[in-house]
């Protein structure tokens, strides 16, 4: 999926400001300045004139502070560094964890979105790339995932 539709979708879930986008973002790494009409720009159709395109980078900071938003910071842990890569099953897992979802729920809001999956191919989504039963998480499941827990956080 593209970053700036996960992006999008995320802002509209928890009805943020552009502000507070900049400020999840900046929450995540303080060393990253991001302003709110960096954000803006991002949050354009694609066409639209001023229209920039997310970077994986800047996607993965927001995901991180809104980790860090939700359920604060593990300071007894060294960070993490930062994925280089940005798949849709790391959205999901970055989203499994701010909002502290489990299989059930996970298994609720597919179903919510009108896409059920049974357990084996929930697990899959959440193995490392090199595990032989790895499966990677489609625009399609990622766009209803969006969907459903949208439905569940906005009622």
């Amino acid at each position: 999926m593209i970053n700036n539709d996960v992006l999008r979708a995320i802002r509209y879930m928890l009805d943020l400001s552009d502000a507070k986008v900049a400020q999840l973002v900046n929450l995540a790494d303080p060393t990253v300045e991001l302003e709110r009409e960096q954000v803006q720009a991002y949050l354009k159709k694609e066409g639209e004139p001023g229209y920039e395109e997310c970077s994986n980078k800047v996607l993965v900071q927001f995901l991180d502070g809104l980790v860090v938003q939700r359920r604060g910071r593990d300071e007894s842990q060294p960070p993490r560094p930062p994925e280089k890569r940005v798949t849709n099953n790391v959205v999901l897992k970055k989203l499994r964890v701010a909002f502290e979802l489990k299989d059930v729920d996970m298994h609720q809001i597919l179903e919510s979105a009108g896409m059920p999956v049974s357990k084996p191919e929930l697990s899959a989504l959440f193995r490392q790339s090199d595990h032989k039963n790895f499966k990677l998480c489609g625009d399609q499941l990622l766009r209803n995932f969006l969907k459903g827990l949208t439905l569940r956080v906005r009622g």
